[in-house]
């Protein structure tokens, strides 16, 4: 089964070629030159053109030639800037019938596999209605509405990419026809495009006049609240961690601050004269009341009342408390740090 979109190129090209062969447009004596064209283009892209299941899966509802000639059709639609080619002279080489403007007759049948395929739209069989709309885009390619039509029933199958080609090429030739920006505003969203989906609702807002209709309104907002969703993730992710007791709001970094206390060790009397240097001494608390890790603590603390209560209440902190009262020392702060319950607050 191919699985890159190179490969079903490979195979819709095998396909070309085997089909020119029963059409009549190559000749039987030219079978043995195409067979080896089609050999060394499956052997070369790693597909098996000789397998009709994955052929049929990478051709679709329409071959490679029903592609180019919509494709041709459509460039040749465009207003072009290069000088006009000289008119064919007599027994030369015909006008290509795919740049040949349709005939009123082709318009109608045209029209007619247009309604059927929106009778399939409206019967949910989206892959009938894709192969219809591409029949009449066949018949008269350029028609921006059948160009949208078709987005829709991509759309609608979850095909977003078929339906964004289709619809900007609907967009490209008939501008106001503004059901083609709404269908393309619907393409670009789901494809997680969601500034380019609102630029192409803005556009249809712009052509509808009169401030744009509702559905077209809804579209527009839908995607602008998108953007700024995106906007305020990428501001979130962008903003420095708090944890380290900053501007945010965190907790500080409760080793740094068991630090502060010189480890904390527990034991009043044998401190020595390293105040806080040392096991069992006294800390500096003036170095620690300036320590501006230690002031954005105090800070959260003061403002947060319920943390401030739940702190008080932790058995461990009294249990501080009364041994600091009761002349026993400070506390291994650094085993205090580490409770998780102090942790967790």
């Amino acid at each position: 089964m191919a699985t890159t979109p190179k490969q079903r190129l490979a195979l819709a090209i095998c396909d070309f070629l085997s089909t020119s062969l029963t059409d009549g447009t190559l000749q039987a004596e030219e079978k043995d030159s195409v067979d080896i064209a089609i050999n060394c283009i499956g052997e070369a892209f790693g597909v098996d053109p000789s397998d009709s299941a994955t052929v049929a899966h990478a051709v679709g509802s329409q071959n490679l030639f029903q592609i180019y000639s919509v494709y041709e059709k459509l460039k040749n639609a465009a207003p072009s800037t290069k000088p006009a080619a000289p008119a064919s002279t007599p027994g030369g080489p015909s006008s290509s019938p795919a740049a040949a403007a349709p005939t009123d007759e082709q318009k109608k049948q045209a029209e007619g596999l247009k309604s059927r395929g929106n009778a399939a739209m409206a019967q949910r069989d989206y892959p009938t209605a894709i192969d219809l709309y591409t029949q009449a885009l066949a018949l008269h390619p350029g028609n921006a509405i059948f160009l949208s039509n078709r987005a829709a029933a991509h759309s609608a199958a979850r095909d977003h990419e078929s339906a964004r080609a289709d619809a900007e090429a609907a967009v490209a030739i008939d501008p106001k026809y503004t059901k083609a920006w709404s269908r393309l505003g619907l393409a670009r969203f789901a494809l997680g495009d969601a500034r380019g989906a609102m630029e192409a609702y803005q556009m249809g807002i712009e052509h509808e006049g009169n401030g744009g209709s509702e559905a077209m309104k809804k579209g527009y907002e839908t995607a602008k609240r998108r953007v700024d969703e995106l906007a305020a993730d990428e501001a979130d992710s962008a903003a420095p961690a708090t944890r380290d007791g900053g501007a945010g709001g965190g907790m500080p970094n409760l080793g740094d601050l068991a630090g502060m206390f010189g480890g904390g060790g527990r034991g009043g009397g044998g401190g020595g004269a390293d105040a806080g240097g040392g096991a069992g001494g006294m800390p500096d608390f003036s170095s620690i009341m300036n320590n501006p890790m230690f002031a954005s603590m105090a800070q959260n603390l003061m403002s947060n009342p319920d943390m401030m209560a739940n702190l008080m209440n932790n058995p461990r902190l009294r249990e501080m408390a009364n041994s600091f009262q009761g002349g026993g020392g400070m506390p291994d702060v650094s085993s205090l740090m580490s409770d998780p319950n102090i942790a967790e607050m």
